[in-house]
């Protein structure tokens, strides 16, 4: 990262500043723990950055096609689908972004653009409307199943309709039970929100940070052994949420998903702040640092550097935040290589 504003605590001077953020963190967390609010999800927006910007309008405008849809519930559902991934398939060929069987998309397969001589699987235009409509029709075909009215549609998405009305609710398929719970979960992470719950485990997570100041900067590092304990960016995070019993993602990009996001003006210790080459995509997220109060941030910044306290706007292209739960982590999918997700996928 050549061109990186360069700040260091050194000296007595460092010592002073090293206090008082001490004192900072401490002081904000008293305040955060004294003002616990519960999150207010705002189901009817897209929190913005969740979604790659060629798909946010389509996700935005089909997810309310019926009432038991929402736009960060259809996000969620592709996210754990594919990974916003319009080439992946499954193990068992489920196809595209929305993962669509080639029997199923023969049935619900939709172009609504007319843009192709016959809808098109890998085309997320088509893809994303057909797994809205999808969805609708499903929830229609379970509207008499007792229960959550989304968990049987989404249920129904992975197991078919006649397992979920045949089980009168969501069968007891573990696959499809994570599935209804995990996209849940993580449609959290893609809404917009107006307060957002304090983090208990923040603080453990910055002690951890805290006492990894100085280690060198390794490029793929996580902290091992056969490492010399060193880390990068992202590696740094993961060990930090570790330590308190949380596992998050190794790659940047994929710790954005781990929970909701922030304003900025909502940031507080813990919070992972992250920054991206491109300000409407995450996928181009490069780098992510631990938030302390005051505008400061711990990071592993780049090779030749030591981990160590950075204001967040030396990176220049600060992208967003996100407030990690437990649950936000357990409910992301397992990204595989090929493009595939290895806890997603469709029963039917």
């Amino acid at each position: 990262m050549a061109g990186r504003r360069v700040w260091a605590v050194a000296g007595g001077g460092g010592a002073a500043l090293a206090g008082f953020l001490a004192l900072l963190v401490v002081g904000t967390y008293a305040a955060s723990g004294s003002i616990l609010q519960s999150q207010q999800t705002a189901l009817a927006q897209l929190a913005p950055g969740t979604v790659p910007a060629a798909y946010a309008a389509l996700i935005q405008q089909w997810g309310t096609l019926c009432p038991q849809l929402s736009p960060p519930l259809l996000a969620a559902q592709m996210y754990q689908e594919s990974g916003f991934n319009p080439n992946a398939v499954s193990p068992v060929g489920a196809q595209g972004i929305a993962q669509f069987m080639p029997a199923t998309w023969q049935i619900y397969g939709i172009d609504p653009t007319h843009a192709h001589a016959a809808p098109d699987v890998w085309d997320p235009a088509d893809a994303i409307p057909a797994a809205a409509s999808y969805d609708c029709q499903l929830a229609q075909d379970t509207k008499s199943v007792p229960g959550s009215s989304t968990s049987n549609m989404l249920a129904a998405y992975n197991a078919g309709p006649y397992a979920v009305i045949s089980a009168d609710g969501i069968p007891s398929y573990t696959q499809t039970e994570n599935y209804v719970s995990s996209i849940t979960k993580l449609a959290q992470s893609f809404a917009a929100t107006t307060t957002i719950t304090f983090s208990e485990q923040a603080a453990g997570a910055i002690y951890y940070a805290q006492s990894k100041l100085g280690t060198p900067y390794l490029w793929g590092g996580e902290g091992l052994a056969s490492q010399n304990y060193e880390f990068d960016c992202s590696g740094l995070t993961q060990a930090a949420y570790a330590s308190v019993g949380i596992q998050i993602p190794r790659v940047a990009a994929d710790q954005w998903y781990a929970g909701p996001h922030p304003s900025r003006s909502q940031l507080q210790p813990g919070d992972l702040v992250f920054f991206s080459t491109d300000p409407n995509d995450p996928s181009k997220i490069h780098h992510v640092g631990i938030y302390v109060g005051g505008g400061m941030m711990i990071d592993a910044p780049h090779t030749g550097s030591v981990i160590r306290y950075d204001p967040i706007d030396a990176e220049g292209d600060y992208f967003g935040a996100t407030r990690v739960t437990a649950g936000g982590a357990a409910a992301l999918p397992t990204l595989q290589p090929g493009g595939g997700i290895a806890n997603g996928g469709s029963l039917s």
